[in-house]
């Protein structure tokens, strides 16, 4: 039994791991590949094409990758239609997907989609191409299955998988001994994103941030990126400031980062999530070029940037987006939470409010997988048995 999967980023990747990690309990000899990051290599995933070579956010920034993630494209739609999967998963990074989709119906190959798009947020045309498409969608957000479901597509709340998974994994003394942190000052996590090019982006202004942040408070700063993150390349120009700051760079340990951190300064994204399901206060912010800022914003149908606050339904974490994502802005946003011990207790219990509204009784990446098998039983004739 062949089945496709495609994640095209770091934490799609990881998704797409725990999700195949499930799936292979059930149907122990399938034969996966597809677009794998080093997560899903790991589990034996065969890559036709490197996650990395999709990473890439924003309208504008796009344009110049679009030649070698159209080749990477052609590279799946051939692989598919050769190698007939069973079915296919795609998660997340809507903008490749969908356009895949396309090409694995006219295959008539049933096509699962883990992480829904947020085209309730913007792009909502997108939704007929859904409807169309995706034989079936797993929400990770509460409010996601009802307004999916209005629309005529067949959506299923399976609850965020982060709420049971992230967790500190060390105590804070191993911790600060692994980064060689001064265990009596505070600790900031600086979280720029887990793309490139949005790190890149984000990276000047968070090391900014930390050199006014010294001048009243005395902090010690991590920098977290993903496992295989090109750190020596993606911060070449800012790496004698990184060490004239003495911030320690954290590979593959974010939750530890953000868990025995007093503060983190995060990219808007999943690591917003797991700050708040950690219950780590935080600062959010985000910035795209000016062009697709422009081009973007006017789409953008939300009150709230941040899926936090999104999900909370108030802004219960500070959000600091283009133009206001200034050095002074974020160190100012950084010190009203570090001078104040009662914003910081209300920031932690309303965390936890949203930690238990992403949380459903089980696993969630096992209801996906069960309703996968389920729907590939009753449509194909498989058995467990005999998959």
């Amino acid at each position: 039994m062949r089945l496709l999967i495609s994640a095209g980023e770091a934490s799609g990747d990881f998704y797409a791991a725990e999700l195949v990690s499930r799936l292979r309990e059930y149907l122990a000899e399938a034969e996966f590949y597809g677009c794998a990051g080093p997560r899903l290599r790991r589990l034996g995933v065969e890559p036709i094409v490197d996650a990395a070579d999709l990473s890439v956010v924003g309208l504008a920034e796009v344009v110049g990758h679009l030649p070698r993630i159209y080749r990477e494209y052609r590279k799946l739609v051939r692989c598919a239609r050769a190698r007939r999967p069973e079915a296919a998963i795609l998660v997340d990074n809507p903008d490749f997907h969908l356009r895949l989709a396309r090409h694995l119906k006219q295959l008539g190959i049933p096509v699962f989609y883990l992480i829904a798009p947020q085209v309730w947020a913007w792009r909502q045309r997108r939704v007929r191409l859904i409807r169309e498409r995706i034989d079936e969608l797993f929400c990770l957000f509460p409010f996601e299955e009802g307004w999916f479901r209005e629309r005529g597509i067949r959506a299923t709340y399976i609850g965020h998988p982060l709420a049971r998974m992230a967790q500190t994994t060390c105590s804070r003394p191993e911790f600060l001994a692994r980064y060689q942190l001064e265990p009596s000052q505070r600790i900031i996590a600086l979280l720029p994103g887990s793309r490139v090019g949005e790190a890149r982006r984000h990276v000047p202004y968070l090391l900014d941030a930390v050199e006014r942040l010294r001048l009243r408070w005395p902090l010690s700063a991590v920098l977290a990126v993903p496992e295989g993150f090109p750190v020596r390349t993606a911060f070449s120009e800012f790496w004698e400031r990184i060490r004239s700051l003495s911030i320690q760079i954290v590979e593959n340990d974010t939750w530890n980062a953000i868990g025995h951190a007093d503060l983190a300064l995060a990219a808007s994204g999943t690591v917003t999530i797991e700050a708040a399901v950690i219950g780590t206060p935080m600062v959010t912010f985000y910035r795209v070029t000016p062009l697709t800022w422009r081009l973007g914003r006017r789409l953008v149908k939300v009150p709230f940037f941040s899926m936090v606050n999104l999900v909370a339904g108030e802004r219960i974490v500070p959000e600091l987006i283009q133009d206001d994502l200034t050095a002074s802005n974020l160190a100012r946003a950084a010190e009203a939470l570090l001078a104040a011990p009662e914003r910081i207790a209300q920031m932690r219990l309303d965390l936890a409010r949203v930690r238990k509204m992403l949380t459903l009784e089980g696993d969630p990446l096992r209801r996906a997988a069960e309703q996968i098998v389920s729907q590939l039983t009753e449509k194909r004739g498989f058995t467990h048995a005999n998959c």
